[in-house]
């Protein structure tokens, strides 16, 4: 009997992967719960030889030095980020995307990017998908988590600074695991930023009472019971978004998914919690020291720190061994909790099996053919 070699896959567009249930955040919320477990147990594979690599990215020149050659500027890169997910998942996955600040000026999205994914065993494609949500709403997921074992059980109050599409989903997922949340304060740099997020706040969750603009970062952080601070800025401690210790009420979770700086006495009591500590270490590995000076992400600062011995490794904690059970998550009401957020392409491949299996259950996406028969063999 001959062997079946024909090979069919799916292709998803973006209305496509929002009628399959990309933008379902309790479910992703539930789905990066999974994820952070299985990173913590081992069972996973990224790039590089130590399988915690984030992905591979094409660099240009500052100048030209070929005709029509792309040159370096702000987000200017090509990157694929593949990897394998064990557990109930047993994929394996590439986010491929290109990315260019100047894209908005042609009512583009800054990054543009597509996910394949494959069979482990033999590589045969199953999707190839939009992906601009699928890792919208991974990486806002991810947020969730740490509020779902991190925050206060009685949480009401949100402090955005960032009213980007980063705030959007994590706001998103706070209400999936903080459905009691009242208030919600936003800050920003820009007025039209904030009016946008607070109108579709407003839209989108009208069981809010107050959604207010507020002044400033400090506003926005005081009395907040959940705080998330995402807003881009120049490399180098002195350019991140700065954190005093007497703006941070008692009980606070502050969620960090861009550059921060925090002050010292803050850091001193704070309890210090990051989505994946490996990936973390791996990034420092490619980075001169200081890396926070470089990479801007809370937990590169907590690598700085266990390396240069002002912190222990055991004080930079891993959610995963929360949710996992061989660490505990929030131990009394007043607990300040610092969680950072990274981001990891298990993620990408976590939702996007996610998003296939709904599509293939309700029959939604276009299938093609790769061949019925391959020409070389």
């Amino acid at each position: 009997m001959q062997p079946d070699t024909k090979i069919d896959f799916i292709y998803l567009n973006e209305p496509d992967m929002i009628r399959a249930g990309v933008t379902d955040m309790p479910a992703c919320v539930d789905a990066m719960t999974d994820v952070l477990d299985l990173f913590a147990r081992g069972d996973y594979r990224m790039a590089g030889p130590e399988n915690n690599a984030h992905g591979a990215q094409v660099y240009f020149p500052e100048a030209e030095t070929h005709p029509g050659m792309p040159v370096d500027g702000p987000d200017r890169r090509f990157m694929a980020m593949p990897a394998y997910l064990g557990g109930d998942y047993q994929v394996t996955g590439c986010k491929w995307y290109g990315s260019n600040v100047e894209n908005k000026q042609l009512g583009l999205p800054r990054s543009i990017l597509m996910f394949t994914l494959n069979d482990k065993d033999t590589g045969a494609p199953l999707a190839i998908m939009s992906a601009n949500l699928l890792s919208a709403y991974r990486t806002g997921a991810i947020p969730g988590v740490g509020a779902r074992f991190l925050a206060r059980e009685d949480a009401q109050v949100v402090g955005i600074v960032g009213p980007g599409p980063m705030n959007r989903t994590s706001l998103e997922a706070f209400m999936a695991v903080r459905p009691q949340i009242n208030h919600v304060k936003v800050a920003g740099r820009g007025q039209a930023g904030v009016d946008a997020f607070i109108t579709w706040a407003r839209e989108k969750f009208p069981q809010i009472t107050m959604i207010e603009q507020v002044a400033d970062m400090e506003q926005a952080v005081r009395d907040s019971d959940i705080v998330s601070i995402a807003v881009p800025s120049k490399m180098g401690s002195e350019n991140y978004p700065y954190v005093a210790d007497e703006w941070v009420k008692p009980g606070a979770f502050i969620c960090c998914s861009a550059h921060l700086a925090l002050e010292e006495s803050l850091v001193m009591r704070a309890r210090h919690v990051a989505d994946a500590r490996k990936i973390y270490e791996a990034w420092a590995e490619e980075i001169p020291a200081p890396v926070h000076e470089t990479v801007g992400i809370w937990g590169m600062h907590l690598v700085d720190r266990v390396n240069d011995g002002r912190m222990t490794r055991a004080q930079f904690e891993d959610l995963g061994e929360i949710i996992g059970g061989s660490s505990v998550g929030r131990t009394n009401d007043d607990e300040i909790i610092i969680f950072s957020v990274g981001g990891m392409p298990v993620e990408d491949v976590a939702w996007a099996t996610h998003v296939y299996r709904n599509a293939l259950e309700r029959g939604i996406g276009t299938s093609l053919n790769l061949w019925d028969t391959p020409a070389l063999a």
